[in-house]
């Protein structure tokens, strides 16, 4: 499978034009998948190693990747607004997309912020696959998730413990994937990251 060429975009959103970033695998498309990057305000932008990991595992899937800079980072317009306006951003690039390539399956991954924002995206799109990288529970309001979520954390993540991950996690009965030997941006173990997400949500 050969990717199209990167495409950058300006879609419209709330507070003006959000920068979007995709890659169309063409022909028998078989989702959309969403991946959100982490805090804009401590460096995070579309560009991060494990947002562009994720985006190549979806696809390599044959998803449609997508991905997009929060306010204020990049050509996106705005500034931070701790989740909200970055979850209505998501909502208003998600129709954009379904308006341009028809009613895919959804896919929502986020890490760390991002994937406290695709939790909050999930509770309005309802998608079947939803997946949580480094969650940044205990930073911010993490919302309960549907059971089929796949959560990854770090072994060693000194940004979110895994212990407030898993005492987020106990009283939904959510199962949280742990990598062992790895910190909160998963250095060195980004295929393995990669083989986790291929093998438990196939796109």
């Amino acid at each position: 499978m050969k990717p199209s060429a990167e495409e950058r975009l300006l879609l419209p959103g709330p507070a003006g034009n959000l920068e979007v970033v995709l890659n169309d695998p063409g022909g028998e498309r078989r989702g959309l998948a969403l991946i959100a990057h982490p805090h804009p305000l401590h460096g995070g932008s579309l560009d991060n190693k494990v947002v562009q990991t994720l985006a190549k595992t979806f696809f390599r899937q044959g998803c449609v990747a997508v991905r997009m800079n929060f306010r204020g980072v990049g050509a996106s317009d705005g500034v931070f607004d701790a989740g909200r306006g970055e979850t209505r951003d998501w909502l208003a690039v998600a129709q954009a997309l379904r308006d341009r390539f028809g009613d895919l399956p959804l896919s929502l991954a986020g890490f760390s912020f991002g994937a406290f924002v695709q939790a909050q995206v999930a509770q309005e799109l309802r998608p079947p696959r939803l997946v949580l990288v480094a969650p940044a529970v205990g930073r911010f309001p993490v919302p309960a998730v549907p059971e089929h979520t796949l959560v990854v954390h770090g072994e060693q993540d000194d940004v979110v413990p895994l212990a407030e991950v898993l005492d987020w996690a106990r009283p939904q009965s959510l199962a949280v994937v742990v990598l062992p030997g790895t910190g909160h941006f998963f250095h060195g173990k980004l295929v393995e990251l990669a083989g986790i997400v291929q093998r438990s949500c196939p796109c």
